[in-house]
């Protein structure tokens, strides 16, 4: 059994690593921004195990701060911390909201640089693991599109991350799913893995042995060009 905390856990990618953890046994600290939409999926969650939550904002060092701790109270300790919290906005480097790509950029990469900092102290002593939800869009670009080169830069501080820790026993894996059947789209693609793809590719990759450290997993659905 694994304490695994979550950040941005109420929907998309983040519910699915939420409920698939849980069934697998493990406990769970979740957050979200909205109070209401949390409270609702922590209820529809309750039923599958040991799992609670606090609202926060990943690109608040204060609030990612306090969350951490609060995991910690609730399960005892944190073996797992996930950065999964993140989004993308509309438009390009021409037209799109400068406004909008500020607080994309604190929440997809300063969010996932104060988590890893503010859960290293006890990843560091229960030899745990840091997770990363990348993205495809973090290994190629859209043409004109922020929100690829905040996930290239996630690929890279969690290469980053993975070197400074070489020797402490703490793990660093980074998953970079391609298109995933979420409310992100306002289209569906045609090719799209489903949430829970992207769930049990973690929890494989947590299952290895501690003495394999899996660094990296790239998924997408058969059939996506991208």
């Amino acid at each position: 059994m694994m304490r695994i905390l979550v950040t941005g856990g109420t929907s998309g990618i983040g519910a699915a690593l939420v409920r698939e953890s849980l069934l697998a046994g493990h406990l769970v600290f979740t957050t979200g921004r909205h109070q209401d939409r949390l409270a609702r999926f922590l209820e529809s969650c309750a039923p599958l195990g040991h799992v609670d939550g606090v609202m926060a904002d990943a690109g608040d060092w204060h609030q990612s701060l306090a969350s951490v701790e609060q995991a910690i109270d609730f399960m005892g300790g944190i073996d797992v911390a996930v950065a999964n919290a993140g989004f993308s906005v509309g438009g390009d480097l021409l037209d799109g909201d400068p406004e909008q790509w500020r607080d994309m950029i604190l929440t997809n990469v300063y969010g996932p640089a104060i988590l890893a900092k503010a859960s290293l102290p006890q990843l560091t002593a229960n030899r745990g693991t840091m997770v990363f939800i990348g993205s495809t869009a973090g290994r190629k670009v859209y043409p004109g599109n922020l929100y690829t080169a905040t996930k290239w830069a996630v690929t890279g501080l969690a290469e980053s991350l993975r070197q400074q820790l070489v020797g402490t026993g703490v793990r660093v894996l980074n998953i970079a799913p391609g298109h995933v059947d979420t409310a992100l789209w306002t289209e569906t693609p045609d090719a799209a893995i489903e949430p829970e793809t992207v769930a049990k590719a973690m929890l494989w990759g947590l299952s290895q042995p501690a003495s394999v450290d899996v660094s990296d997993i790239t998924l997408r659905a058969t059939g996506q060009e991208f």
